[in-house]
C-alpha cells in the first residue's frame, strides 16, 4: 500500500522560487527584443534599406521599395517595425500606411551604414545570423563530441566578423596597439620591415598595417580560402597589394617559415585546434629583435557569474557555445579552447610554445586584451 508523503515548503522558499521565475521570464522576454531587432537589422543592411534611407531626408514605403527593388508590403512592415523600435523616425504617424514618411537619424546612420566608423555595428547582426545557420550540425556535435567546420557558418559569419573588426584593425591596430610595444613602431617605419599576420581573415589588419607602415611588407595567412580571396581583393582596392601577400596556410604547420619584425594573431588563437603549434610557429618566425602580438577577447581572469571584470563573459560564452568551441573542435586532436581564453590559459600555451614571458599591454579596449609574447 502506497503512502502519500507530504513535503512542506517554507514561505521563504516559495517566495524565492517565485522571484527566480519572474527574473528568468524577464530575461528571456528581454532577450527576444534583441533577437528580433538584430534579425530585422540584418534585413535592412542586406537589402540596402539603411544605405538608401541615409541618402534621403525621408521616404515612404513605396519609394523605398522602388529604390531597393523590393516588395512594398514587406518594406512597409519593416519600416513600421523599425519605427516602433526607435531606429527610424516617422514624420507623421497619423498618415495613411503608404503615405507615412520615415527618416534615419544621422547618429543611427553612422552605426548602420558607415563601415569605417568605430561605432559601426550592422555587421554584428550579420554575425549573429551566421552563427545560427548550422544549428542542426551543432546539436549533432554536442552529442558526438565532434566539431562544426567554419565553412558551415557561411558568408554571413565571414562578412559579419570581418565587418565588426574592420575599423578597429584599420585604425586602432597601428595607431594605438602597436605603439604600446616599445620599439616596434619605430622599426616598422624603417626599410625592410616585415610583418606576418596569422589568421588574417579578410585582410583588414594586414591592410591597416600596410597603410600605416609604407616601408613594411606583410604576409597574411589564413586557413579559409574564401577569406583569403576576399583579402586579396581588399588589398587591391586599398592600393597595397604590391606589399601585402595573402596565402591559404595552416598557421600551426612546422613548414611555415620566414623572419619577421612583428608577428600578429588577432582574435584567432582561441579558435585554433592547435594553439601551441601556432604560437610555436610565431616564436620561430620572429627575428631576434622582433615582437609577437596576440589579441584576444577581454574575458574575466577567473570564472565568475557576476562582477565588473566578468561583465562581458555572458556574451563571450554565448559566442563560444555557438561558434568558437565547435569550430575549434572541427579538427582533431583539438585543444578545445573556446572564446573564453583567460590570460592564464594563453600563458600556459605560450610557455609550452617556448616563450619566456607574456606581457599584458596597458591598452584599454572594451572587447580585447592585448598580449606581447617575449621569446
Amino acid at each position: 500500500m502506497e503512502t502519500a508523503v507530504t513535503v512542506k515548503v517554507s514561505e521563504s522558499a516559495l517566495a524565492a522560487a517565485a522571484q527566480q521565475r519572474e527574473s528568468l521570464v524577464e530575461k528571456m522576454l528581454g532577450g527576444m527584443e534583441g533577437f528580433v531587432t538584430h534579425y530585422t537589422i540584418y534585413l535592412g543592411a542586406r537589402l540596402g534599406y539603411y544605405d538608401v534611407l541615409a541618402r534621403h531626408d525621408d521616404l515612404n514605403s513605396t519609394e523605398l521599395a522602388t529604390l531597393t527593388g523590393t516588395n512594398e508590403r514587406y518594406t512597409r512592415e519593416w519600416l513600421e517595425q523599425q519605427a516602433v523600435f526607435g531606429i527610424l523616425q516617422v514624420r507623421d504617424a497619423r498618415a495613411g500606411a503608404r503615405e507615412r514618411r520615415y527618416a534615419l537619424p544621422a547618429g543611427h546612420a553612422e552605426v548602420l551604414t558607415e563601415p569605417d566608423s568605430l561605432n559601426y555595428l550592422a555587421p554584428f547582426s550579420r554575425l549573429l545570423v551566421g552563427m545560427a545557420r548550422p544549428i542542426d550540425e551543432l546539436v549533432a556535435a554536442f552529442r558526438s563530441g565532434k566539431g562544426v567546420p567554419y565553412k558551415s557558418y557561411g558568408e554571413d559569419m565571414r562578412e559579419g566578423q570581418a565587418g565588426m573588426n574592420r575599423a578597429t584593425f584599420l585604425q586602432e591596430l597601428s595607431q594605438v596597439w602597436i605603439p604600446a610595444m616599445q620599439g616596434v613602431h619605430t622599426r616598422l617605419q624603417e626599410p625592410g620591415a616585415r610583418i606576418a599576420d596569422f589568421g588574417c581573415g579578410y585582410g583588414w589588419s594586414s591592410i591597416g598595417m600596410a597603410k600605416a607602415f609604407p616601408q613594411a611588407r606583410i604576409d597574411g595567412y589564413d586557413l579559409d580560402a574564401p577569406s583569403i580571396e576576399q583579402a586579396r581583393k581588399n588589398a587591391q582596392a586599398y592600393g597595397v597589394n604590391d606589399r601585402v601577400n595573402f596565402e591559404v596556410r595552416d598557421v600551426s604547420s612546422p613548414e611555415l617559415s620566414g623572419r619577421y619584425d612583428l608577428v600578429t594573431a588577432l582574435e584567432c588563437v582561441h579558435d585554433m585546434a592547435d594553439p601551441v603549434g601556432a604560437l610555436r610557429a610565431m616564436r620561430r618566425m620572429v627575428n631576434g629583435t622582433g615582437s609577437v602580438l596576440v589579441v584576444d577577447e577581454r574575458v574575466g581572469e577567473t570564472f565568475a557569474t557576476q562582477g565588473e571584470e566578468n561583465e562581458m563573459d555572458w556574451m563571450m560564452y554565448g559566442f563560444s557555445v555557438l561558434h568558437c568551441l565547435p569550430v575549434g573542435m572541427a579538427e582533431q586532436p583539438s585543444a578545445a579552447t573556446g572564446t573564453v581564453m583567460r590570460p592564464e590559459t594563453l600563458r600556459k600555451y605560450a610557455r609550452e610554445a617556448g616563450f619566456q614571458e607574456v606581457e599584458v599591454l596597458p591598452v584599454e579596449n572594451f572587447f580585447f586584451r592585448l598580449y606581447r609574447l617575449i621569446p
